[in-house]
């Protein structure tokens, strides 16, 4: 396949630079995306898909380009949901939003995926269907769930499913995959232990947690080593704690302990969320403490399909990307994973630059000139599939 054979337009790119600056100046953070999933619906809406829906799992949108013909349904998703960070950086397009940024790129996302509606609007698919989803909530891992929970999304159920993540601290336009594990589990666990307060001179009076708490600060992130998991497959994160109130009279009476769980798959975390449950169950039963326990912020692991992988490959070939190898999974989770469960789906990423500010850093911001590679990528993908 050469470049010839590709829709896409390298002309249309002020116009996607420009909705990526757009969205931005105006991030909404998960399962508020109102106004991004509007102006999003009428950039694809102007591009006169065959079908479009709206609401999908919340604020989600997908367009649907339909050759009319038997063949695959292949699925290409982006994010529509920023992050509750005050951005720091010094770009004329900065947040204007106090205390929100689109700080993970998925602005850059957003564009990518509309500059892949543009070139199957400008040529349909000869076979099957293209559907570009625009998915809400990816930040607190629900979004997916609830997308393809939705009655309507089994209208767009697609064969295949792919995604990318832009990812600094990798060489600027270098494309990675592996087939198999490419993304951990993840999911926060949160520990409550409730005793009795006492006046901090009698403290035998009441029932103090803070015995309670210090195990669990040290057993949870011991806990994948003791249960027989390889450290290179799971671990355990403290990420806050608390310890009754900030008053040197009072004895404390409660603690909270909150940590992310990660493991290499979703067989693997099940165990290890049910042995932190366990481990928090023993703790305070043996301390006479009342335990609440919540979860929340659950994504599944990404597990890449050999078949879609090697679709992806050939499309860096084509597009003679420079190749970062990827020897292992990455410990960061992303909400993908799940669409495994309906299609045969891969995720890869596309360098951000080795010394471009990380994901999540108040000054990052997405590189404008991955937008043209990742819709050259995806659409090398589509028309291999869809012709």
């Amino acid at each position: 396949m050469n470049s010839a054979s590709l829709a896409f337009d390298e002309a249309v790119m002020p116009d996607l630079v420009a909705l990526r600056r757009q969205l931005h100046q105006a991030p909404e953070v998960s399962g508020e995306e109102t106004a991004t999933a509007a102006r999003i619906k009428a950039f694809v809406e102007a591009l006169k898909p065959d079908a479009l829906l709206t609401g999908l799992g919340g604020h989600g949108v997908a367009a649907v380009f339909d050759s009319g013909a038997p063949g695959p349904s292949v699925l290409f998703r982006c994010e529509l949901d920023g992050l509750p960070i005050y951005e720091t950086g010094s770009i004329d397009w900065r947040s204007r939003i106090p205390g929100k940024g689109h700080l993970c790129g998925h602005d850059g996302h957003m564009a990518i995926i509309a500059g892949l509606a543009g070139a199957m609007a400008a040529r349909r698919p000869v076979r099957g269907r293209v559907i570009v989803l625009f998915q809400p909530a990816e930040e607190t891992g629900a979004g997916a769930a609830a997308v393809i929970a939705d009655p309507a999304f089994k209208a767009i159920e697609p064969d295949f499913a792919f995604a990318q993540h832009n990812l600094p601290g990798v060489p600027l336009g270098a494309a990675g995959i592996r087939a198999g594990a490419f993304n951990f589990a993840s999911e926060g666990l949160s520990i409550r232990l409730e005793g009795k307060t006492a006046h901090a001179s009698q403290p035998e009076a009441g029932l103090s947690p803070a015995a309670a708490m210090c195990e669990l600060i040290t057993g949870l992130p011991a806990l994948p080593v003791r249960i027989g998991m390889a450290p290179e497959d799971a671990l355990v994160t403290l990420v806050h704690a608390r310890l009754g109130e900030a008053a040197f009279g009072v004895a404390p009476g409660e603690a909270d302990v909150w940590a992310t769980l990660r493991s290499i798959d979703n067989d693997l975390q099940e165990r290890l969320m049910a042995s932190a449950r366990e481990l928090a169950t023993e703790v305070a039963a043996r301390h006479g403490l009342e335990l609440t326990l919540a979860t929340r912020d659950r994504f599944y692991a990404c597990q890449n399909d050999a078949e879609a992988t090697a679709l992806v490959e050939r499309a860096f070939a084509a597009e003679r990307v420079a190749v970062h190898r990827v020897d292992a999974p990455f410990r960061w989770s992303e909400d993908f994973g799940l669409f495994g469960s309906v299609a045969k789906s891969t995720l890869f990423v596309l360098g951000a630059g080795v010394d471009h500010p990380r994901l999540h850093n108040p000054d990052y911001d997405f590189p404008d000139v991955l937008i043209g590679q990742g819709v050259r990528l995806f659409e090398r993908v589509a028309r291999e599939l869809c012709g």
